[in-house]
């Protein structure tokens, strides 16, 4: 049924989207959105949905709210089912009102799904809770964006200041001089706490605490610039005590994940649990083969090999896939023996009723020859399904001994994306970490972005992670030596390892 649904998307953090706001972004034909603090909301729409941007930043629209209304209406009675995502809650600050009000007009269906607006949530991140039995008892939601320059105000000054409640003032930065001085003069102390909290509930999430008289001058010698939120009452007291989320490990930190984006999710959101602010920025691309005529051959005479060998999560889920294409299942493995080099690949075979054999030591193919020359594969039938393109030294090093196979179940290939957005950030001092988790990244990434551009952040500003001595030594031909690489060559110990040298 044709209708439009005012999503409330929150403040910043992707986490904090309702489960209902989720669900009607999944399923929407047409999505109308706002600036975004975070686009990942994006990701989560149908592949096919018609994605339209209206603006609406600071006062700079790319739309008038008139002719948003009337976009709105007009995909509603194209039979679409339409998702207009606002930033916080439609009806705080968020002009929702009016675009029901002009659906309701032209005898069209809506519905609200509410957000958590920014002044809850922000101030929550910072440490701040609105209300507190010792403290405050009431909040008032403000806006900011008066314009000092009228002759009457839209608020009552001297009701504000002599409030117990906590004010929230949205969009406050610009006119924080203009707000705190009509505080004072209608009768507010100085020395009332006051916060400022800048891109809440995102990586770059910042707080500053000082007072009403003071917070104006503290924001001209910091630079503090919109978004920012004021914060003015006696909770403020409690942001020192209550600030969970500056706190993490790695808040405000720039990542570069540089793995198949396929792959990146995990890394990525471990990352950000710990604060981190991620920018993917995928350098290969996990893609199936053009003809699976040679694995279907290979599946046909499984029963012929003594050992098989994954050295990814990509190979067991490649070779699975044409497995139950060929209406197979675990049990054509039959006698084999299973080697998994990795923890990664070995919880996907055990996801698929196979536990490994044999995973190595170290995730290396060297240590994984060494360990299966113990376990006696010599003289043995060995298939190793993996990617086209791969590194030799397993292949090389068991044909001295045994009968391999190498089976190729999937390719990767170049990803074309513009290196613009990584030197931007570097330029903008936002980017700490770069992250590389195979040899192969590496190499792509230096297609996309030249060394040369790296060169004067490296080991400075920004610091390069790899995840083993394989991939260290692919950096040394662009001539980078990693300054941080885990003990155990895993994507967990990578990130602890990071964590560590922050």
């Amino acid at each position: 049924m044709s209708k439009a649904y005012l999503i409330g998307a929150g403040p910043g953090d992707p986490g904090l989207i309702t489960v209902k706001g989720q669900r009607i972004l999944r399923e929407a034909d047409v999505v109308i959105y706002d600036y975004l603090a975070n686009k990942a909301f994006l990701d989560q729409c149908r592949p096919d949905a018609e994605l339209i941007y209206v603006g609406k930043k600071g006062g700079d629209h790319t739309l008038p709210q008139g002719q948003i209304n009337d976009l709105i209406v007009s995909k509603v009675r194209e039979g679409k089912s339409v998702a207009r995502l606002k930033g916080g809650d439609p009806y705080i600050f968020g002009r929702g009102a009016e675009e029901a009000e002009e659906l309701l007009d032209a005898g069209l269906s809506f519905e609200v799904v509410p957000g958590v607006t920014s002044a809850v949530a922000g101030a929550a991140y910072a440490g701040i809770p609105l209300t507190h039995r010792r403290y405050a008892s009431s909040v008032s939601l403000i806006t900011g964006h008066e314009d000092p320059t009228k002759p009457d105000s839209a608020h009552n000054w001297a009701a504000l200041a002599a409030s117990a409640s906590t004010l929230c003032f949205y969009m406050g930065v610009k006119n924080l001089a203009y707000i705190t001085r009509q505080l004072m003069e209608h009768g507010m102390r100085p020395d009332m706490p006051a916060a400022l909290v800048r891109w809440g509930t995102t990586a770059r999430h910042q707080s500053w605490v000082s007072t009403v008289g003071e917070i104006a001058a503290l924001a001209e010698a910091e630079g503090i610039k919109a978004p920012s939120m004021l914060v003015v009452g006696e909770v403020v007291q409690l942001r020192d005590r209550l600030n969970w989320f500056e706190q993490l490990p790695l808040h405000g930190r720039g990542v570069v994940v540089t793995r198949a984006r396929e792959q990146a999710s995990g890394l990525k959101d471990t990352l950000e649990r710990l604060g981190a602010a991620c920018y993917e920025f995928p350098t290969i691309t996990i893609r199936p083969l053009d003809d699976y005529a040679l694995v279907r051959e290979a599946i046909g005479r499984l029963s012929g090999y003594d050992w098989l060998i994954f050295t990814s999560v990509n190979g067991v889920r490649h070779f699975w896939a044409q497995l139950e294409e060929a209406g197979r299942d675990s049990r054509a493995l039959g006698g084999a023996q299973v080697a998994a080099i990795g923890p990664a690949t070995a919880e996907a075979l055990r996801e698929r009723g196979i536990r490994p054999d044999f995973i190595p030591p170290k995730y290396v193919a060297e240590s994984v020859v060494a360990g299966l020359l113990e376990r006696g594969i010599a003289g043995k039938r060995v298939l190793v399904p993996r990617a086209r393109v791969a590194r030799e030294v397993l292949p090389e090093e068991l044909g001295k001994v045994a009968h391999v196979d190498v089976l190729p179940v999937y390719e990767t290939a170049l990803t074309q994306e513009d290196g613009g957005e990584i030197v931007s950030l570097l330029e903008k001092g936002r980017l700490h970490y770069l992250t590389f988790s195979s040899s192969s990244t590496v190499d792509n990434f230096f297609a996309l972005v030249p060394p040369d551009t790296i060169r004067p952040y490296a080991g400075r500003t920004l610091k390069i992670c790899c995840i083993g001595p394989v991939t260290a030594g692919t950096l040394k031909k662009y001539g980078f030596t990693p300054d941080i690489m885990p003990a155990d060559y895993t994507i967990p110990a990578l990130v602890d390892a990071l964590v560590k040298a922050s």
